[in-house]
């Protein structure tokens, strides 16, 4: 246990996390040369086209210090907040953490969320500079910052560069001076924390644990204390460029266990892995339990992939645990899911993910929150979907669910944050500074609010700096109506939303327009309209694709282009009558992205 280290990386987007754990790989020869490639971590597809990480990585480097070998357990996570829950559960695999900030831009929101994160944990930070060979890096300054935000001294700040390779090998030197080994009783009954899972389609569910008390060997009977299953374990060992297998794993090892489980209930992550003939008596403390904050319907393009949906979503949970969802029907979509998302980048990646990985095509409705119906005969409704709605006339009013919003952010952005909030009716509450340069600003809002474009419009006015938390605390009653999208007077209910009175002539009018760009034009003509209740509230016309029927006409007289272009309109008439509209999934994420 002396020579095991095991630590995450963690910082803010695009700070160089992942390029620096590529030379770390290299120089403890983890990887030849003939294996690697850049990102070598990021194995999806995805996040190596948006040069995004999406999940967290762990692997296992062997290194060579002062004649001793120590084994190094790295774990390489995601920077966006969307994936935060990612990082937490990375955390709790580990003792020490290098905080990376970038040279050229300081530090930011996320860095400081992460930190605390870490903090929390009691984790060993090791703070490294990153990007020092780029020219516009400014590291006296942003030395200054990482002083005042974790109270170390100058000197023990890395400079270093995952570009030219600078700097790793005091890196390495850092992590096994600083980093304590893992604390932990070898003799203890066996007690492991399930970080991680992925599903493979061979093997079942490969369980990624770390071993906090005692030893697991490959054969032994085990249980799983959440669901209180037991398994023989098939298969063990640790994570390297692949899976190697081992006999056996002692505490404080991070590995990885196959037992042959094929239904992926079974495996809750946070779970404790323990023995069956000698339990622990109690679980390790998991993580907190995920707030999903974006809700949305998902469904299948053919109604009889209902199931196929159904498993794919859950295999993906396995690998992405703030995924949540619970079957739902629509009238224009048939049966799907209601998934809750932690945001929407979040979103966008589990639609691409079912798509490449599951072959999935969904459709995904607008998203949206919970809200509370109350109608005249005093009965309660809890509705996800607008279009669950009871008709008005039976409704008495209806509540939404508020949060109090905590924003931490420079003082120079204060007003346009102020105005942001205000916009999105938000109330200010509080307003405190923690240093002569941060300021945290608490706001009551409705949870709907933050739902569609808050975070980004946030990150963009903020230069990327605010950071962002919230907790819910009840509902109150608000002014809220549904607003109908009709085709041809054709209600769509996946296009329906419950808006605030004022709002809903505006994004009526935006929603039309917006609808009138995306969808194809076909023969005939297409209405959409915007509606509260019978009004029509706005409306915008896809003209049809015309042939030039009076092409052939050169001179003669005006009645024989008026007999050929009334003969077109009937045609056109009955057209419409038979003729049904598509709408191209992009029109539904188009008309999200709204402003």
């Amino acid at each position: 246990m002396e020579n095991i280290r095991n630590f995450c990386i963690i910082a803010h987007i695009d700070h160089g996390k992942s390029t620096l754990a590529d030379r770390l790989l290299q120089h403890t020869h983890t990887v030849s040369d003939r294996d690697f490639q850049d990102q070598v971590l990021d194995n999806m597809d995805l996040e190596r086209e948006r040069g995004i990480t999406i999940k967290s990585h762990a692997i296992q480097m062997d290194y060579q210090l002062e004649g001793k070998d120590y084994v190094l357990n790295l774990i390489d996570t995601p920077g966006h907040v969307d994936f935060s829950y990612e990082v937490s559960r990375s955390i709790a695999a580990c003792e020490g953490a290098l905080l990376i900030v970038d040279a050229t831009q300081g530090i930011q929101a996320q860095t400081i969320s992460n930190l605390y994160l870490a903090i929390d944990h009691d984790l060993e930070i090791i703070p490294v500079l990153n990007k020092m060979d780029m020219p516009s890096a400014m590291p006296e300054e942003v030395k200054d910052q990482i002083v005042d935000l974790i109270g170390c001294s100058r000197a023990s700040i890395i400079e270093a560069s995952g570009k030219t390779g600078m700097g790793v090998e005091e890196i390495l030197e850092a992590i096994v001076y600083s980093i304590p080994p893992p604390k932990g009783d070898p003799q203890a009954p066996l007690q492991a924390l399930i970080f991680d899972s992925v599903f493979n389609s061979f093997r079942g569910i490969i369980a990624y644990f770390k071993i906090r008390n005692g030893v697991i060997r490959a054969g032994e009977k085990v249980k799983f204390f959440n669901t209180g299953k037991e398994y023989e374990a098939d298969e063990i060992g640790v994570l390297r460029l692949g899976m190697e297998p081992r006999k056996e794993l002692g505490t404080g090892m991070v590995g990885y266990i196959i037992s042959g489980i094929k239904t992926s209930k079974e495996v809750k992550v946070g779970d404790t892995i323990t023995h069956t003939q000698k339990p622990c008596s109690e679980a390790i403390d998991g993580f907190e339990e995920v707030k999903p904050m974006v809700f949305a319907g998902v469904y299948p393009i053919e109604t009889d992939e209902y199931e196929d949906l159904r498993s794919s979503l859950e295999k993906l949970q396995l690998n992405d645990a703030s995924l949540t969802f619970e079957p739902e029907s629509s009238v224009a979509l048939g049966f799907g899911f209601r998934c809750g998302f932690l945001g929407m980048l979040h979103m966008e990646i589990v639609q691409e993910r079912l798509d490449r990985e599951f072959d999935m095509n969904v459709i995904t409705t607008v998203p949206n929150v919970s809200y509370k119906i109350y109608t005249k005969k005093n009965e309660m409704v809890e509705v996800h979907n607008p279009s669950g709605l009871p008709d008005p006339k039976w409704l008495d009013y209806i509540e939404e669910p508020v949060i109090k919003a905590q924003i931490i952010t420079k003082s120079e952005f204060i007003g346009a944050i102020m105005n942001l909030c205000m916009e999105k009716r938000g109330e200010l509450q509080n307003q405190h500074y923690l240093t002569a340069d941060r300021v945290e600003l608490t706001f009551h809002m409705p949870l709907a609010e933050i739902v569609f474009d808050f975070y980004d419009k946030l990150k963009s006015i903020s230069r990327g700096y605010a950071s962002f938390d919230y907790t819910p605390i009840g509902y109150q009653r608000s002014n809220l109506i549904k607003l109908d999208i009709m085709l041809n007077g054709e209600p769509m209910d996946a296009l329906s939303s419950l808006v605030h009175f004022d709002n809903a002539y505006t994004l009526g009018k935006k929603m039309t327009e917006k609808l009138k760009e995306l969808i194809p034009r076909q023969q005939f003509e297409i209405a959409i309209q915007a509606s509260i209740g019978t009004k029509v509230i706005a409306r915008s016309t896809v003209k049809a694709v015309r042939k030039d029927v009076t092409a052939k006409c050169y001179g003669g007289d005006i009645t024989r282009k008026r007999k050929l272009l009334e003969k077109q309109k009937k045609g056109k008439k009955r057209m419409k009558q038979v003729g049904n509209v598509e709408v191209p999934q992009k029109a539904f994420i188009e008309v999200l992205k709204l402003d």
